[in-house]
């Protein structure tokens, strides 16, 4: 996956990629911030045979994750924010992530929900 969209980004660099709400990437600027979220993930521990949790809400931020993690060779265990807070713990020690992206904001709805 990682691959094909690499060579979708070379081929067609300011061709949109990516249109959510009033959002709107062309593959390049997607692909550029993938890769620097992937980079960053690598020093985290996102290698082949690891996982990288994603909690983040559905977005431009999301499908950056995604990509980045792909690109990492890492699998990605995505929870949703809005499942029970009993659900997303279980999930989380089942799987051991290496790391886990989300917001600040996510993080506080998540924290909130567990008080």
């Amino acid at each position: 996956l990682a691959g094909l969209f690499e060579a979708q980004a070379a081929r067609t660099p300011h061709a949109t990629a990516l249109v959510f709400e009033d959002t709107r990437l062309t593959y390049a600027e997607l692909n550029t911030r993938a890769n620097r979220l992937a980079r960053h993930l690598l020093t985290h521990g996102a290698a082949p045979g690891n996982h990288v949790a994603v909690l983040l809400p559905r977005s431009p931020d999301l499908v950056t994750a995604l990509l980045a993690i792909t690109k990492t060779g890492a699998a990605y265990l995505p929870l949703d924010p809005h499942h029970p807070t009993d659900r997303i713990t279980q999930l989380l020690h089942d799987t051991t992530p290496t790391t886990t992206l989300t917001t600040t904001h996510t993080c506080l709805l998540y924290t909130s929900d567990a008080a």
